[in-house]
């Protein structure tokens, strides 16, 4: 039997996703439930975490189940990952032994871990979760490395409150914004598949060509797009993305030519701090909604006028996020999901 993993949104269909969904407003409704009852989930963070610990700790429990909290290389072994590796250094484990162990005593895994941030051609390959997808004979959820699934399902559950259920055709607006660091690309890219998967017309805007995102997103949104009736369109032109907008949706991230290369790239990314989502740039917008994952850092992503407007919904994506994660365990643990021992 194969086993049923939660890696991208990419490999499950609309209708699933749509299930995902409907499920999750159910848990909106009414909290406590028993679909994770004699059930566990191990969370293994090898990055920090608030919102995605609390939910998923959280909504196992009340589910009825239990979660165990690891930090590899912290409160547990760091593991290895390469094949063939001698392990004559940090690691003190493989993950061939780390995954099947846990398949043997919990029923989900769910992993956090973000690229290396020294060479995109490796980081892209997202070896650690699938790492635990290859040796873990229960269904593995990617709790954030490149992507960032949960966060796309909260993100869209919530644009589906505010706006309805049918979203195609509405302009959307990815933008960049500055940040003092180079940031991780995962929900920008998530953003975007999700978008697309939905038939909305999609803006990418981001200062220069070097902060287009890595063609395989570029690629799914695309192919997205001409399936659900949509659109995608790279800008970097503030104004005219701006305009008639339905829903600003911002993220900073770090411009992948420079990778591992951070301090030749800050020039350009200093030189762009005017791309703050602010008061003017709204206005452009059809009283656009505006949102983003967290955490933010005002008045420098956001202003605080955006942030505690009416149309700003990162709250009710960060609540969200418990709920749709709480439908994808439920839907995972199911009988015939996996194929742990």
């Amino acid at each position: 039997m194969k086993t049923s993993h939660f890696l991208s949104t990419q490999d499950w269909s609309r209708n699933s996703l749509d299930a995902l969904l409907d499920q999750a407003r159910e848990f909106r409704s009414s909290k406590q439930g028993t679909a994770l009852q004699g059930k566990s989930i191990a969370l293994l963070f090898f990055n920090p975490s608030m919102r995605t610990r609390t939910s998923f700790e959280l909504g196992a429990h009340q589910l009825g189940g239990k979660a165990i909290v690891l930090a590899p290389g912290k409160d547990a072994w760091p593991i290895e990952f390469e094949v063939g590796a001698v392990m004559d250094g940090d690691t003190e484990e493989h993950i061939a032994e780390v995954a099947r162990v846990l398949s043997r005593y919990v029923d989900l895994i769910g992993v956090r871990a973000f690229p290396k941030f020294q060479d995109w051609s490796v980081d892209r390959e997202d070896k650690v979760i699938h790492a635990f997808a290859r040796h873990s004979t229960v269904p593995v959820i990617n709790m954030e490395t490149i992507t960032h699934p949960c966060q796309e399902l909260a993100h869209i559950m919530a644009l589906q409150q505010h706006l309805g259920a049918d979203l195609k055709r509405r302009k959307y607006v990815l933008t960049w914004t500055y940040h003092p660091q180079p940031l991780n690309t995962a929900v920008a890219n998530s953003a975007l598949q999700i978008a697309t998967r939905y038939g909305m017309d999609v803006t990418l805007l981001c200062p220069t060509e070097d902060y287009l995102l890595d063609p395989r997103y570029m690629d799914f949104a695309r192919e997205n797009a001409a399936a659900n009736g949509g659109s995608v369109t790279v800008s970097h032109d503030i104004e005219s993305a701006y305009r008639d907008a339905d829903v600003v949706y911002a993220k900073s991230w770090g411009a992948i030519p420079y990778f591992g290369r951070w301090e030749q790239e800050k020039p350009i990314r200093d030189a762009h701090r005017h791309f703050i989502v602010d008061e003017a740039k709204m206005a452009l917008t059809r009283k656009a909604l505006f949102s983003h994952c967290l955490p933010l850092r005002r008045n420098v992503k956001a202003t605080d006028a955006v942030m505690d407007s009416p149309s700003c919904i990162a709250i009710d994506e960060a609540e969200n996020r418990l709920h749709v994660q709480k439908a994808l365990m439920a839907a995972l643990a199911k009988p015939g999901m996996g194929n742990g021992e």
